[in-house]
């Protein structure tokens, strides 16, 4: 029994590729919907639409827990998915929010070879950088003062980012970043204290943020968090555990183009199939 990870297109293989390198006897099946790429520009009814179509797609490929790796369908349809599933299934559907606002709330925080490691108590300025479609959402601020009231959110799009990163321009993804960090920067009253990259693509921009960002702000890594994240869940509910360590690629654009796109992403070749 596959666990499904779910995103828009080929960023959330920054992802896959940290819960394999995790956990590398656990079955997965990534499923990019890669014909309708990107989501950060489409409306809420949209995102829902397809993201919907997508999960149930992976239920019947034997998928009963599915990750939304996507930060924008997490932002959009994760409530809407979760509030229609039947609590007699026992399937599940999970975004990367909450184990983000977790780390930020200094309840997980995940140790990367960029950071310092534990958060010290007390920190209430964060930026977050997304999709325009995430960021207008406003889902990250809401669940963040959940845990943190007088917390001081910034979130920031960089609207260019993600294109200029699947055409491999590294020059115009720098200077996407260091347009929305001097904006954030200059929204922010002091010194932030966190950043999170909120889209899959943005951990491959991980070196131009943080060479934007104060040396005292941390940048957190989404992908450790996330596999870190779902180690825990799964100690909680070993149903959703697999031992064959397989791994199937779907995709709803062209398999062998987006086949090898994804090296960029992923640092290694995959096979897709068509979903």
């Amino acid at each position: 029994m596959p666990i499904g990870v779910f995103d828009s297109g080929l960023g959330g293989l920054t992802i896959l590729r940290v819960l394999r390198r995790a956990m590398p006897n656990q079955s997965f099946l990534y499923y990019g919907d890669t014909a309708n790429a990107p989501y950060g520009d489409k409306s809420r009814e949209e995102v829902q639409r397809l993201t919907r179509a997508a999960v149930e797609r992976m239920f019947e490929q034997g998928c009963d827990l599915v990750i939304l790796a996507c930060n924008t369908a997490s932002a959009l349809a994760l409530r809407d998915l979760q509030d229609s599933l039947p609590r007699s299934q026992k399937r599940r559907v999970l975004g990367v929010f909450v184990p983000m606002i977790e780390a930020l709330s200094g309840a997980r925080w995940v140790r990367t070879p960029q950071s310092k490691g534990q958060a010290p108590a007390g920190r209430r300025r964060i930026l977050f950088f997304a999709t325009p479609a995430t960021v207008a959402s406003g889902a990250f601020q809401e669940e963040l003062h959940k845990r943190l009231h007088d917390a001081e959110a910034i979130s920031e799009p960089a609207p260019e980012l993600v294109s200029a990163l699947e055409r491999g321009d590294h020059a115009a993804a720098r200077a996407s970043v260091t347009a929305a960090c001097a904006r954030a920067l200059g929204r922010s009253s002091e010194t932030p204290d966190a950043a999170v990259l909120g889209c899959t693509h943005y951990p491959l921009a991980f070196d131009d943020f943080r060479a934007c960002l104060p040396a005292e702000t941390e940048l957190l890594s989404q992908p450790d968090i996330a596999a870190a994240s779902l180690a825990r869940y799964l100690e909680r509910h070993p149903e959703f555990e697999d031992t064959q360590g397989e791994l199937r690629c779907l995709t709803t654009g062209d398999p062998v183009m987006f086949g090898e796109l994804a090296t960029l992403f992923y640092r290694q070749p995959l096979r897709f199939e068509a979903a």
